[in-house]
């Protein structure tokens, strides 16, 4: 990941910053948004140094009785450095939203929390203020009681049993959590003669450095010493150079490289030639023996070990530090014997109740950080811990990322990983098998290893170096070169932030390894270009070339020309954002004007119609044409009227069979339900997360024995029933209702399902609630309209068992949270999602989510999914953290409130059909009589469920519109009163003998057409949406299935615009005053014989089984073991239809029925 893509910070309460930067205050504990969460009534404190105020006010809260006082813990804090400050920051964001803490901090130095890292700069500005992490108005702008620091105080005692802490000045402090943040002191070697003569200097502190700066003004034109050629080292030499009152300034160091922890000898080597041609003078391989000093105990120079002498006035010892832990060995707290420090469990807690360790004083198994991520670290898991626990997983401190980057005297020097695994042999190896027994010829080889010296460590090592321009780069892999462990950089650093989170992660590589050093050697990294014989469209065998000639040709000038040449997307219509983009960039290439306009019908796109709509408030489809479109009047699309449609519900959320809203819909949404190839539809009722109790199955499975219905597993966790006839569907419903469920929106364009793993609820290796999580952002994003369909997932931990990173949003839970992803999907263009924001806290999630899905709504292009959005915004995720997160253009109130409001209109829209009768009568078949007609595909009976046969490859081709009719008479055929007089126009199915027709009233004119759709025999067309070109007096149906469109009326009526191999049979009709639709039509045997609905029934014999000769080998190969498909492997066992039978017979565990 680049550094442009890195997470960003979020103002929103908890959400930490990019891992790496140790602190982002927000510049006032008042700031919108960081403290609107905080509790009411808190007493303002103006965080003055007064300990005495402090102490009177918790002792009256101590001795308060149950109730009073506010209920609030105090948390005392010793150390006010780096570290400690950090605590504070983070405990206030992740509190911000409870209140349950107040915090003193004491700091025994003069001087707020100050930047340690950044001493260097000090010599130059000479100002403490400038190295302020945060400016003294932060400290007095926390809300009252909150937050009170106090400096010059020196903790002397912690009195555990009594809880408090005493101070040098007698106050005693009491506290009910404290945290330990006493950091480390520079060591000094005491052990070395003349170590306390006039000019020896550390390099530690504020107060260090004004010595240093005020002895050094005294010795100009002299030499000055460092002693320790590591990273405190080189910025002491460094501070001591720019001091320029030294005549030279030399470097001490023992190793024959410096940075020895950091770097090998050849990375060290070229450090040391850098700095030297910087002035700084390196002695390596020298130890100092002894310092001299004059009868003033000033001192003169230095005798190092092996004899040799050298002159200097001032020496600066930058050696190491030790761990700060006198004020625990005194207080009975438990410290590490070697190398000091006090001793903390995973959680930081130490061997005193209620008493933590963070930074450089805490020991964690016996080692202690002098680095300052590792301090942040337990800072950020401590402040989670108490405040986000109860909620989530603790967490535990793990081993750290010791990972470094910086700038020394301008050399730029980087290690990161493991990046001595080469020598010392890994720490840790990414997905290392578990140990097998050793066999006699690995037996054979461990003997071998004693003969001839030890194997070599299982890591590979690839390395440039560049003595020219300075640049060295190792990278180490492990063995088949799959991961990367780690590595060191010197003079180019660029890569750093990519390759650090790939270790952490143990992200397998997706390219060799000798493209992290070379690089991959492609003059473009464009990988979506596709040869021009690539299939674009698998419904009609539509390549690349196919569309590229027909834009080039001058014949297809807009998507919908390509559509009606080609064919492309008038099937699944899934290759349509394919075909969208390579028409887009063959009529860039030729210097054409690429228009994103949603139709002939609005030159608008629509992220600029829903804008205008939002705008303008309006809510009917005819506003919308009257005010946006180009035709004032027109009747609208197939292309515009459902986009216009999502609109309007993405704003309102009305009823979509409402008579306004009705026409706008395609036949899934127009009824409720996902129409399949035989007509019938399938039910999926919402199972939130993919959690669902028994009663819930009884009650799905009752349904679908009862309607025969066809029953599959989605891969969103819920259930599909499939082969609902529409008159079944209220009944269907009905059921499943009035059983506790509710509609689950698997037709329309909106949230699908949340799918989650088990996470914290049963698994093992859990460490977030992904089931709980799932369940709440299921329930809150129901319904929700958008430009396409959105799916989620939550996992519980790293293991990824619910693919979130492959959902339109995907939560993974982490120790600190959840990182959120987003972006992703499955389908014809697979793409990863990337990372949005990392670490949320559980509180955060849903505020994020809301702004991203409302800004997704606002601004996506029409049928376009979150990942093709993601990839067409303007700066891509970098752009959108900034929207979402940095709330870069002010919009994210109001994204949160729109989708608040959305949320709290929901309503089950087939609870509201069932509650209505004028909707129920929406599902009748025919609009004239009560008969009803079986799917018009015969049923294949396969593996214990019918299923429709298989489609036939070829269309119906009959010359429907050319039909001669030996005569025709006007008919009554369904009363006028049934149809609507709406701007979208109005359609009903009738039946006549054995025919279906479709009859369409359109602006109070009335049309009549056989029902079926000869592109694939399907008897939909009274379900198909009207469109009209106003200019060239054209009115169509458009076919639901695969968008065929033929003319209604006028000398081509009948005709298919956009496939010539397909017509209509048409019939000129009209209202008469006895308030029936006449229609002139020939006999009823006559009318049978063209277009009866037996006549075109699909037979299974028309198909062949795609399966049939591998079933002949897989039956030839009497696989062992296997069972039959209805039977079970017990002896004796009922299998699947007879165990059910005797259960819904009431023969479970007696009689009685079922024992639950």
């Amino acid at each position: 990941m680049s550094s442009e893509t890195e997470p960003l910070p979020i103002l929103t309460p908890g959400i930490e910053p990019t891992s790496g930067q140790s602190h982002s205050p927000p510049s006032s504990f008042s700031a919108p948004g960081v403290w609107a969460g905080a509790k009411k009534g808190l007493s303002t404190h103006s965080g003055s140094n007064d300990l005495k105020d402090d102490i009177h006010h918790l002792t009256k809260k101590l001795s308060a009785a149950p109730g009073e006082g506010g209920g609030k813990k105090t948390i005392v804090v010793v150390g006010l450095g780096m570290v400690g400050i950090a605590f504070i920051e983070k405990l206030m964001k992740y509190d911000a939203r409870r209140g349950e803490y107040n915090v003193i901090v004491i700091g025994e130095e003069a001087h707020l929390a100050y930047n340690r890292v950044g001493l260097t700069s000090f010599f130059q500005h000479r100002d403490v203020k400038n190295l302020y992490l945060n400016p003294e108005e932060w400290y007095t702008s926390a809300p009252k009681g909150t937050l009170s620091y106090h400096l010059n105080s020196l903790v002397t005692l912690v009195d555990s049993e009594k809880k408090a802490v005493h101070t040098a000045k007698g106050d005693v402090v009491p506290y009910d959590i404290l945290v330990l943040a006493t950091g480390s002191d520079a060591v000094l070697p005491r052990h070395t003669p003349g170590h306390d003569a006039k000019g020896v200097f550390v390099y530690r502190t504020i107060e260090d450095l004004e010595r240093l700066i005020a002895f050094s003004d005294n010795r100009k034109g002299n030499i000055g010493a460092v002693v320790g050629g590591g990273l405190l080292g080189l910025e002491a030499a460094h501070a001591m150079m720019d001091l320029k009152v030294f005549s030279q300034v030399k470097l001490i160091e023992r190793n024959r490289w410096v940075l020895s922890r950091q770097l090998d000898a050849d990375a060290g080597g070229m450090v040391v030639e850098q700095v030297r041609a910087l002035g700084l003078d390196v002695m390596l391989s020298k130890r100092v023996g002894k310092i001299l000093a004059d009868a003033d105990n000033a001192v003169t120079g230095v005798v190092f070990e092996d004899g040799e002498q050298m002159d200097c006035s001032c020496i600066c010892f930058a050696i190491g530090i030790r761990a700060r832990d006198e004020l625990a060995q005194k207080s009975g707290i438990k410290c590490a014997d070697r190398g000091g420090g006090i001793i903390v469990a995973p959680d930081l807690s130490t061997s005193a109740p209620d008493v933590y360790a963070i930074g450089e004083c805490a020991s964690w198994e016996d080692q202690t950080f002098g680095l300052i991520a590792p301090g942040i670290e337990m800072a950020d898991v401590l402040a989670f811990n108490l405040t986000q626990a109860k909620s989530h997983a603790p967490r535990t401190f793990k081993r750290p990322d010791l990972s470094t980057k910086l700038k020394l005297l301008g050399v730029e020097v980087a290690s990161f990983g493991d990046f001595f695994a080469d020598r010392d042999g890994p720490r840790d190896m990414p997905a290392r098998p578990q140990r097998k027994k050793e066999s006699a010829a690995g037996s054979r080889e461990r003997v071998k290893s004693m003969t001839h010296g030890p194997v070599p460590h299982p890591v590979k090592a690839l390395t440039y170096k560049d003595p020219i321009q300075q640049v060295y780069k190792k990278y180490l892999f492990t063995p088949d070169g799959k991961y990367l462990l780690g590595g060191m950089m010197i003079g180019d650093t660029k890569d750093y932030v990519k390759l650090v989170p790939m270790v952490k992660n143990r992200k397998r590589l997706e390219v060799p390894p000798s493209e992290f050093i070379i690089g991959s050697g492609k003059g473009d990294d464009d990988g979506g270009d596709l040869a021009d014989d690539t299939q674009i469209c698998s419904c009609h065998n539509v390549t690349k070339g196919d569309v590229v000639t027909g834009v080039k040709s001058g014949t297809c000038k807009s998507i919908g020309d390509v559509k009606s040449c080609t064919k492309a997307g008038t099937g699944c219509g899934g290759c349509m954002p394919l075909v969208q983009t390579i028409f887009n960039k063959t009529m860039a290439s030729m210097g054409q004007e690429i228009k994103n306009h949603l139709c002939p019908h609005f030159a608008h796109s629509r992220a600029d119609l829903f804008n205008i709509i939002y705008v303008k408030g309006l809510k009917e489809f005819r506003d919308v044409m009257r005010q946006c479109g180009s035709e004032p009047e027109s009747l609208g699309c197939e292309a515009c009227k459902p986009t216009i449609g999502s609109i309007l519900s993405s704003l309102y959320n009305r009823h979509l069979l409402d008579d306004s809203r009705k026409g706008l819909q395609d036949t899934n949404d127009r009824f409720l339900a996902n129409i399949q190839r035989n007509g019938t539809f399938s039910v999926i009722p919402r199972v939130p997360g993919g959690e669902i109790t028994p009663e819930k199955l009884i009650i799905i499975g009752t349904v679908a024995k009862k309607y025969n219905l066809y029953c599959k597993i989605t891969g969103g966790q819920r259930i599909d029933m499939f082969g609902a006839k529409k008159h079944d569907l209220l009944s269907i419903w009905q059921e499943l209702i009035d059983g506790g469920m509710e509609s689950g929106y698997a037709y329309a364009k909106s949230l699908r399902t949340v799918k989650s793993c088990v996470g914290t609820t049963w698994c093992r290796f859990g460490i977030g609630d992904s089931v709980g999580m799932a369940v709440r952002l299921e329930e809150r994003y129901k319904s929700i309209r958008a430009p396409h369909k959105i799916k989620g997932g939550v996992s519980g931990c790293v293991r990824e068992c619910a693919e979130a990173q492959n959902k339109d949003f995907g939560l993974i839970a982490t120790e600190k949270g959840f990182n959120i992803f987003v972006g992703g999907n499955g389908g014809a263009k697979p793409r990863h999602s990337e990372l949005l924001a990392k670490d949320v806290p559980p509180d955060d999630v849903i505020p994020i989510l809301d702004r991203y899905l409302s800004f997704y709504i606002r601004t996506a292009d029409k049928l376009q999914r979150t990942a093709r959005w993601i990839e067409n915004l303007p700066g891509g995720i970098k752009y959108l953290q900034e929207v979402i997160l940095e709330d870069k253009l002010g919009i994210c109130a109001d994204l949160e409130k729109q989708m608040e409001e959305l949320v709290g209109s929901y309503f089950c829209e087939w609870t509201a059909v069932l509650e209505d009768p004028v909707r129920r009568a929406h599902f009748n078949q025919f609009a004239n009589t009560d008969e009803r007609v079986n799917p018009t595909i015969e049923p294949v009976k396969e593996r214990g469920q019918e299923r429709p046969s298989y489609w036939p490859k070829d269309s119906a081709t009959e010359d429907f519109r050319g039909t001669k009719w030996s005569e025709l008479s006007w008919q009554p055929l369904v009363k006028a009163d049934l149809f609507k007089d709406v701007d979208t126009g109005d359609s009903k199915a009738v039946k006549r003998g054995d025919t279906q027709l479709a009859t369409f009233k359109v602006r109070g004119k009335w049309y009549c057409t056989q029902q079926m759709c000869p592109h694939k025999r399907a008897f939909v067309l009274s379900d198909g949406l009207i469109g009209d070109d106003v200019q060239n007096n054209k009115l169509w149906i458009s076919c639901p299935y695969h968008k065929r469109n033929y003319e209604l009326g006028g000398k081509n009526a009948g005709k298919c615009n956009n496939d010539e191999a397909v017509n209509i049979a048409t019939f000129p009709a009209e209202e008469r005053d006895d308030g029936w639709v006449y229609v002139k039509l020939p006999s009823v045997e006559e009318l049978d014989s063209v277009l009866g609905t037996s006549k075109f029934v699909i037979k299974t014999s028309e198909t062949a089984d795609p399966f049939e000769a591998l079933d002949k080998k897989l039956a030839a190969l009497q696989l062992k073991g296997r069972k039959g498909k209805m039977v079970s492997h017990l002896e004796g066992g009922l299998g699947q239809q007879g165990k059910a039978a005797m259960i819904l017979a009431g023969g479970e565990r007696g009689a009685g029925g079922l024992d639950w």
